[in-house]
């Protein structure tokens, strides 16, 4: 099954011109975030805001659930990512601007095995009591992972061994994004 959201150049344009204007936010509460928004982009999905400085990941936040409309998970998300994201310092000023925004808009979970994985299509999530751990679809593409070592390394993600997903306890969850 595929994931068939489509957005207009438009659309992503604003999403991250939102995004990016949300970290502005924080610096400067007169800034504005603009409010024309399609029907499309009220929609609830699951997203991931991606920020990266020269090529380097810089932050990196996302609520898997589609409990909320996108632009008001992409204005979270991306504030999170500038902010929050324990791997690294809080964004300053001065470096919004060297900053390029990714998003990823997620398809709903579904159960899936081994087998049915498709690195560089699908993104995972592995789950086994309070360990869990998710990679998006692009990563595996970025390190040329095949299908077990991108397995591998998102149950390493979670805390668990590198084989955990052989385990019949550990829980894998597939899905689709569409990125830009």
């Amino acid at each position: 099954m595929s994931f068939h959201f489509e957005l207009t150049t438009v659309e992503k344009d604003y999403l991250q011109e939102l995004a990016r204007l949300s970290i502005l936010q924080c610096f400067d509460a007169n800034v504005i975030l603009p409010k024309n928004v399609s029907e499309r982009l009220k929609q609830p999905y699951g997203v991931f805001v991606t920020l990266k400085k020269q090529g380097q990941l810089r932050g990196c936040i996302g609520h898997i659930v589609g409990d909320r409309p996108i632009t008001e998970a992409i204005t979270q998300m991306a504030q999170s990512a500038a902010f929050q994201d324990p791997r690294f310092p809080p964004l300053t000023r001065e470096e919004v601007a060297e900053i390029e925004v990714g998003i990823s808009i997620l398809s709903p979970l579904r159960p899936c095995i081994p087998d049915e994985i498709v690195p560089g299509r699908h993104g995972l999530l592995v789950r086994s009591g309070l360990h869990s751990g998710l990679l998006l679809p692009q990563v595996a593409v970025e390190y040329g992972w095949n299908r077990e070592t991108f397995l591998s390394q998102t149950c390493r993600k979670a805390g668990m061994g590198a084989d955990c997903w052989r385990k019949a306890d550990v829980e894998i969850f597939c899905f689709e994004a569409v990125i830009f």
